[in-house]
């Protein structure tokens, strides 16, 4: 058990038989009253962002995830193939356990797969990573480096907002939390 004036963001809580992760939390302490935690938790395993109140001491319970680094093999239909590096044991996760994470996915990529009690909750991808842009349209003359975006497709299909100087072929960095542009890599 854990008390709620200990939560930390990416701290991973069993709430009424749900685990969430901890994205935001707030101490609050109104003038009158008792003092609260409002935070924001996201559920593992549908992803659903909820926001709840927790009166301060409060005490809710610690989950344990286990974390194995494995590397994406390939996509066979709608089943996606990993493999643990240590014991190169093979796991298949469904399109359904990955739709959000596939837009950033490559082969041979290195990601943790987050489990509980032995059920795979999905994956943990990097901060960010390194895309290759597949279509653009292309630079015009006189555009500046801050004056403004044009879509791109990466190649997986993911499309973000460049800058104008961004071509076709360029390798960029891409936050995975927000699939925003960072920088060219």
């Amino acid at each position: 058990m854990i008390s709620v004036n200990d939560f930390k963001t990416g701290l991973t809580i069993l709430v009424d038989g749900d685990l969430y992760r901890v994205i935001e939390f707030q101490h609050v302490k109104p003038g009158k009253g008792a003092a609260f935690v409002r935070s924001k938790l996201r559920n593992l395993r549908n992803g659903n962002v909820a926001e709840k109140t927790f009166r301060a001491g409060e005490k809710v319970e610690k989950a344990q995830i286990d974390n194995r680094k494995m590397q994406y093999l390939y996509a066979s239909g709608d089943v996606h193939a990993f493999m643990d590096m240590e014991s190169y044991e093979q796991i298949e996760l469904t399109e359904d356990q990955l739709e959000k994470e596939l837009k950033y996915l490559l082969e041979n990529m290195e990601v943790y797969i987050m489990s509980f009690e032995g059920e795979i909750l999905g994956i943990d991808l990097p901060n960010t990573v390194e895309l290759v842009v597949t279509a653009t349209e292309p630079g015009i003359k006189g555009d500046t480096a801050t004056g403004g975006s044009k879509p791109a497709t990466l190649e997986t299909g993911l499309i973000v907002n460049v800058p104008f100087f961004v071509n076709e072929g360029d390798k960029l960095i891409i936050n995975t939390a927000d699939g925003s542009y960072v920088s060219r890599a």
